[in-house]
């Protein structure tokens, strides 16, 4: 009796790793594709996605960060500007007033010549004949000049005050 129990258990054994057997196959060949499949169904994420309200705090404090540092900025962009501007103004006067010391100038040495007579060959007070037309040309002529002095000291003023407009901005950049 002992040997039929025991033959039992042996059949009943042998039943039991036969089915593990066909079990351990069908799992194997169910997950043997299974690094390729963790490769395949891996997620990357090339971008990190953030949510609008955590954007929006995002930007809003960039934007009072700055703010301030912009408007200080501009400020002193203004006063800057301001100054230049007025610092054009005064040498375009100063300017102006040379050159109106220049033509007092020349035009007092002409009437202090000798005799009354202008430079040109005009008699001094009467104007009459032809001297009072060369006197009128070279009038003309000086003018003409103080014309030309003036319109490249204006160029010259304006063109170092785009320069320093290009320095300040090169400067303000640098900060």
């Amino acid at each position: 009796m002992a040997s039929t129990s025991l033959s039992g258990c042996v059949s009943s054994l042998k039943t039991s790793m036969s089915l593990l057997d066909s079990s351990i196959q069908i799992l194997d060949s169910g997950v043997n594709d299974f690094p390729r499949l963790t490769k395949v169904l891996q997620t990357t994420r090339h971008f990190e996605l953030t949510s609008e309200p955590t954007l929006q705090a995002a930007q809003r404090s960039l934007l009072d960060e700055i703010a301030p540092e912009v408007d200080h900025l501009l400020r002193r962009v203004g006063t800057h500007l301001d100054k230049l501007e007025r610092r054009q103004q005064s040498l375009i006067a100063k300017c102006e007033l040379q050159e109106g010391r220049l033509g007092e100038r020349g035009s007092s040495k002409q009437k202090h010549s000798r005799g009354g007579r202008s430079i040109t060959g005009s008699v001094g007070a009467s104007g009459v004949g032809m001297g009072t037309m060369s006197g009128k040309e070279a009038k003309l002529k000086l003018l003409r000049q103080k014309r030309e002095r003036l319109s490249y000291a204006v160029e010259r003023l304006t063109l170092q005050a785009q320069q320093k407009e290009r320095q300040l901005r090169m400067s303000m950049a640098a900060q």
